[in-house]
């Protein structure tokens, strides 16, 4: 979709956050994969190792889907320093240190501080799929939602490794 004249563009108010946001979400995307690495190379289970190495993987694929967004927008893919990002993989740096120790309990702090970061994830790619189709970026909004899917899907399986072994006590 080439780009529009921003007078010719519905809502065309949010094309300034959209941009923003996209920004944003490329950097935050960026900072994730270093994250990632620390989080799988700090899992006990087998189990949440792979999810974190899949999910580094997504994420890889999510920064090119973010790139495609920005082509189809004319504009070029240049990311920003996403602060809640930063925070959030400084509070899994934390509790890595915190619970390194205690291996029983450090799956699941990294289970907690993954899905932080995913519920992060969820909200921002919810804003800007919305953002997209108010303002009819129909190839933008589709690569968004796949996005979307993915990073849901990943908060699904951690609840789901959580459930199954990382919070569960195997003396009980």
């Amino acid at each position: 979709m080439a780009k529009m004249k921003e007078g010719n563009m519905p809502n065309a108010h949010l094309h300034e956050l959209f941009v923003d946001e996209l920004k944003d979400i490329l950097g935050a995307e960026r900072q994730l994969l270093k994250g990632l690495k620390k989080m799988a190379a700090s899992a006990g289970s087998e189990k949440l190792r792979t999810a974190f190495e899949t999910h580094y993987q997504q994420t890889e694929g999510q920064i090119e889907r973010l790139r495609a967004v920005f082509e189809s927008l004319g504009m070029t893919a240049r990311g920003k320093k996403c602060k809640a990002m930063e925070g959030l993989l400084a509070e899994a740096d934390e509790l890595i240190e915190e619970f390194q120790d205690s291996p029983e309990v450090l799956d699941a702090a990294l289970i907690a501080a993954a899905q932080k970061v995913e519920h992060y994830e969820i909200a921002s790619y919810g804003c800007v799929v919305t953002y997209a189709s108010l303002m009819e970026h129909t190839e933008a909004k589709e690569l968004l939602g796949q996005t979307l899917a993915e990073e849901k899907e990943t908060d699904e399986l951690l609840t789901e490794i959580a459930m199954s072994e990382a919070n569960v006590s195997e003396t009980a």
